[in-house]
């Protein structure tokens, strides 16, 4: 897959703004019928849903600041800054959602509890699963109109993209939908059981379905942040774009660098052609430049470092590996 960044800025603000919206009234509704019902299941949802709130606020602040321009203390620009907020995000989902809802249903297998009506649950279940439903289908066509885009498999955009606002969004609402089951199946089972065991079960596999959640968003934010490059077959592409110039002999060194979903870095270190003069290496140098942004439209920088060749550096009794 061509992870060239794409212009999808507003979309993924959309995304976000429905999930965050969705998920705010979803908590509201869910605390209400927890505590009328007395389901520990219920509970874990309502702090699912706050997570997942905190965690779009924070995303959101991560679309905004990581849109700055490069200024003279960022001269690369801000687009590493939404990793960092990204992973805060995956922090609340850890602390706020999973730990809760594994406490909750520990508490509740330990100490057990007395089980209320459980009809205005069913019917908050019913009505968070419709617009969880709406919030996962606006992320999933982002996802699969951006897949589409790059020649790639819905999944394995979901996995490669740097866009992880909208992997946030997709990756928490499908768990959210799949903590509304279990959190009905909690209260089916201990209504047809008088038993407050199956809330409690349900209730520590909403906590281990989120601790999933927040470990792949967390790795993939980490991953990030340390520095991915571009997909392999984008480089040697960008490899074959360099070597395209009469005036360059050899790519010795290309280095790429993925510093947000629709900016990358590239550098390398290029064997010109020893007959070229200095005004040529130049103006090679902007061609280059130039050509790569146009094939390349997610390329914002790219730094090209003139270096004598393996041949040269033999002669002159250097390494020759730069």
């Amino acid at each position: 897959m061509s992870e060239q960044p794409s212009e999808g800025g507003g979309e993924s603000t959309f995304t976000v703004i429905v999930a965050a919206v969705a998920n705010l009234g979803i908590a509201v509704a869910k605390a209400v019928a927890g505590v009328i019902s007395g389901s520990s299941a219920m509970l874990s949802e309502a702090a699912h849903s706050l997570a997942d709130t905190v965690t779009e606020v924070l995303l959101l602040t991560a679309l905004k600041r990581s849109e700055k321009p490069a200024d003279e203390d960022h001269p690369l620009g801000y687009g590493p800054e939404r990793y960092i907020w990204a992973m805060l995000a995956a922090v609340a989902t850890f602390v706020g959602g999973a730990v809760f809802s594994i406490y909750d249903g520990i508490h509740t297998l330990v100490a057990g509890e007395e089980l209320g009506d459980p009809l205005i649950s069913y019917i908050v279940l019913a009505i968070a699963f419709l617009l969880e439903g709406y919030s996962l289908r606006t992320g999933v066509k982002q996802a699969r109109g951006e897949a589409a885009r790059f020649g790639a498999s819905f999944g394995r955009y979901l996995r490669y993209t740097p866009d992880t606002a909208v992997k946030a969004v997709v990756l928490e609402d499908s768990a959210a939908l799949a903590g509304l089951v279990l959190a009905a199946g909690g209260l089916l089972g201990g209504q047809l059981t008088g038993s407050g065991v199956w809330d409690g079960v349900a209730s520590l596999c909403i906590g281990a379905l989120l601790l999933y959640v927040a470990w792949v968003l967390g790795r993939s934010n980490a991953q990030l942040l340390i520095g991915r490059p571009l997909p392999k077959p984008m480089r040697q592409e960008i490899r074959e774009e360099l070597l395209a110039s009469e005036h360059i002999e050899a790519v010795l060194e290309l280095t790429t660098l993925l510093q947000g979903p629709r900016e990358a870095l590239v550098a390398a270190k290029v064997d010109f052609r020893d007959a070229s003069t200095a005004a040529q290496i130049e103006w090679a140098c902007e061609q280059a430049e130039r050509r790569l942004r146009e094939r390349f439209p997610g390329v914002r920088r790219v730094y090209l470092d003139p270096t004598p060749g393996f041949s040269q550096r033999r002669a002159e009794g250097l390494n020759p590996w730069p």
